[in-house]
């Protein structure tokens, strides 16, 4: 077995719209931004993840940041490509004299159509996948959680993401009945944007969205313990002169509000779907919120009060998809029936 372990490497690989985490001999060896920094005339590759981000909004005519994934599916496809193969350039720091083939197992939207699939089947195999399965995202997140995904028992997963919301009844290996909407952290981040521009006459870029989001988001407009205010500075859009203005963890809540109704109801969608059976076990045992999504503060509060199901979100939500990709790729004969 040694000697073909070196012939092949086997990664599992959450190809997220906002993050792409690389998981390797079980650890996490690539945690990056799925962004990646070219050069405009010739596409050619300046820099991928944090680096491409700390560029973003700042690049000049020669130079585009591109985020390959939108709403969970990949939206440009060379430099999706570019992407993959770069990211997994960075676990291979050592030169070898050959490149090992491949095994990966990605995980990709429940919503997903079969050209997406191919989509993502393909950049894989270009970026040097030689057998590449897929896994569908809330099945991996179930996993990664640690639910036992064969047991003949209901478990519901909602997995809020960068592009795509998850929401899964997973009962004997398999899912029952599922949604997937595209309502998920970019949807905030541009509610922020939206809401920044309406209501204090201020510009401000996508990153800074995102730093809002992550100091002072809220799901709720009463806190226990609140975070203090966030100060954005930027311009005014009506004379263009620098202002300075306090953000409070009300008005994110506020104005997040209706997108995270949008989930609720999405939830509440895949409920009525749920056979009563099942329904009876989701109950008992709860929600599990997995995902960026699931970190925004008071998330589980507002859903545990709307749905009157205790929602728990998992113990490393950020993580908890690619760690059942791991999970899933050490485990490929025993999950298969759950791959593609």
């Amino acid at each position: 077995m040694g000697f073909l372990s070196f012939l092949t490497q086997e990664i599992a690989i959450d190809l997220g719209t906002a993050n792409t985490i690389i998981i390797h001999n079980d650890k996490i060896v690539v945690d990056e931004p799925s962004i990646v920094a070219l050069e405009t005339q010739t596409r050619k590759l300046i820099a991928i993840g944090e680096k491409a981000r700390q560029m973003q909004g700042k690049t000049h005519e020669n130079i585009k940041t591109i985020r390959p994934l939108r709403d969970g599916v990949i939206a440009d496809f060379d430099a999706a490509e570019q992407m993959i193969r770069g990211m997994i350039k960075l676990i291979n720091s050592k030169p070898r004299l050959f490149s090992p083939a491949l095994k990966m197992v990605v995980c990709i939207p429940s919503g997903s159509t079969e050209v997406e699939i191919r989509a993502v089947r393909d950049s894989s195999e270009h970026a040097g996948g030689r057998d590449v399965y897929m896994i569908y995202e809330p099945m991996a997140a179930a996993i990664g959680i640690g639910i036992d995904v064969e047991a003949p028992e209901g478990s519901m997963v909602v997995d809020i993401g960068g592009g795509t919301s998850e929401i899964a009844v997973i009962a004997l290996g398999g899912i029952v009945c599922n949604k997937s909407i595209r309502i998920a952290g970019d949807g905030f981040t541009a509610d922020i944007q939206a809401y920044m521009r309406h209501q204090h006459n201020i510009k401000i870029g996508e990153r800074t969205a995102e730093d809002i989001k992550i100091n002072v988001g809220s799901a709720l407009p009463e806190l226990e313990d609140p975070p203090t205010d966030y100060v954005v500075r930027g311009p005014n859009l009506m004379t263009a002169l620098p202002i300075e203005i306090p953000v409070s963890y009300q008005e994110i809540a506020h104005c997040l509000d209706k997108s995270i109704s949008k989930v609720e109801s999405a939830i509440l969608n895949v409920l009525e779907q749920t056979p009563p059976e099942l329904y009876a076990d989701i109950v008992t045992r709860g929600i599990h919120l997995a995902g960026g999504g699931a970190l925004l503060r008071g998330l589980d509060k507002r859903l545990t009060d709307k749905i009157n199901i205790p929602c728990h979100i998992a113990e490393d939500p950020l993580h908890a998809v690619a760690r059942g990709t791991g999970i899933a790729l050490k485990n490929v004969d025993k999950f298969s029936f759950l791959m593609r």
